[in-house]
């Protein structure tokens, strides 16, 4: 089973077991990550699931479709390691990603 890593602001990581063909959204909000909402169930419809990559992942994952890089101009500070994590599947190439949580979205 892969791993995923959920890096909240203040550092604290939360290393988690992750079932292939969910997405990484399905599987925080399984596991009660705080910080991911998934408000709009996965639809790409909203940004609630927004999260930073880790630098080292960006590369190693699908790029972003057009509708997906629209709406997370509407994120909380969107930077270029921006992803919403209701756009990536979890398969074993995904194993060890690291997601850092935006800070606002714990608020």
């Amino acid at each position: 089973m892969p791993r995923l890593v959920f890096v909240e602001p203040d550092g604290t990581q939360h290393s988690i077991e992750a079932d292939n063909g969910l997405t990484v959204m399905e599987t925080a909000v399984k596991h009660g990550i705080k910080g991911i909402l998934g408000e709009c169930g996965g639809t790409c419809s909203c940004s609630t699931c927004h999260c930073y990559v880790a630098a080292e992942w960006i590369g190693r994952l699908p790029l972003k479709s057009e509708n997906e890089a629209d709406l997370l101009d509407f994120a909380w500070e969107p930077r270029e390691t921006s992803r919403l994590t209701c756009q990536i599947t979890v398969t074993d190439e995904v194993d060890g990603l690291v997601l850092k949580i935006p800070q606002q979205q714990l608020s």
